[in-house]
């Protein structure tokens, strides 16, 4: 199949998009249950796994379903279930449907390695998501969607469908940043902890690991840790690939290009939506927020991403206004 139209069809931009969302949600999902798989082996037991429920907001879904956030249960939901959306079997299976859909565009490189890490998931049993057996199982899927990562990389060709994939993978990204900042901040620390303690400090070491932001963040500060640094690093810098503000740049750059060099005019409200938020970046530095409140901000930078998803999907995808993250 060729395509001749500078327009990317909206079936294609809406399939591309999502590539890149689930890719990049299968291996930040493998990402944090490992970490919290080695974080969670003190006194707080069931209610640290209850943190992940929390922190995608599946309370509804995982509550119908299981009597008790419990390792077994949680890792189960997010690892195996098929009827969670957000699992990374889901996922990867969700990746291989676009994938196939979208064969005529993507390169062969691509469509075989996808094949193959699904074939991989596909035979997971509860069997290998025992506690002795999790930490090598997210290993895999880390390593097999980075592959997926370094292959796009080198072998998509740069036309309208890089765009529209590199801007799923980031508005992922900086999604999963957000979320796991408001987590911290009102689900980690335990009643009888205050900031600067030791369980506090273990707990901003385990969310730097939770986004591969641990030696990175040591490199901008070899020494400390507080929550003005953490979260200033995450929200703020410049040079850490999942910080909030390298992924605003890069969705609102990869849109600029899909105008200037397409001719696509949709995109506006997003455009505008992307450059309000930078403005609340600008106007706020690590100090105020955690001041201001971090749950406050970090909610406000969601409901922008939400916004945002809504007017890509809307303006290049065809999607419903009504139709969410």
């Amino acid at each position: 199949m060729t395509f001749t139209s500078n327009r990317l069809l909206a079936r294609y931009a809406d399939c591309i998009y999502w590539l890149g969302r689930y890719i990049e949600r299968a291996e930040n999902l493998a990402r944090i249950l490992d970490v919290n798989l080695h974080y969670s082996r003190d006194s707080r037991g069931n209610q640290n796994w209850r943190s992940i429920v929390q922190l995608f907001a599946d309370e509804e879904q995982f509550d119908a379903v299981y009597d008790v956030a419990s390792y077994g249960n949680v890792v189960q939901f997010y690892v195996l279930d098929r009827d969670n959306p957000s699992s990374i079997a889901t996922c990867v299976l969700a990746a291989k449907q676009i994938a196939r859909t979208l064969r005529p565009l993507i390169s062969t490189e691509m469509w075989t390695h996808i094949n193959i890490l699904n074939n991989t998931v596909s035979t997971w049993t509860a069997e290998d998501i025992k506690p002795s057996e999790l930490s090598r199982i997210c290993t895999i899927v880390k390593q097999e969607c980075q592959t997926h990562t370094g292959i796009t990389e080198g072998t998509f060709f740069r036309d309208q469908s890089w765009h529209f994939n590199l801007i799923g993978r980031m508005l992922e990204r900086e999604d999963q940043t957000t979320r796991l900042l408001d987590m911290k901040y009102h689900l980690l620390l335990p009643p009888d902890q205050t900031v600067g303690s030791a369980v506090d400090i273990s707990q901003w070491n385990a969310l730097l690991r939770s986004v591969a932001g641990y030696h990175a963040f040591r490199r901008e500060h070899p020494r400390g840790m507080s929550p003005e640094a953490v979260a200033g690093f995450l929200l703020f810098n410049t040079s850490f690939p999942s910080s909030f503000a390298i992924c605003i740049e890069e969705i609102d750059e990869n849109l600029g290009r899909l105008r200037s060099r397409y001719g696509l005019r949709a995109g506006t409200g997003a455009m505008e939506l992307l450059d309000e938020t930078r403005a609340a970046l600008d106007s706020h530095t690590p100090q105020s927020v955690v001041a201001f409140g971090l749950h406050q901000f970090a909610d406000y930078l969601q409901r922008q991403l939400i916004s945002v998803n809504t007017e890509i999907r809307r303006d290049f995808c065809g999607a419903l206004p009504t139709e969410t993250m």
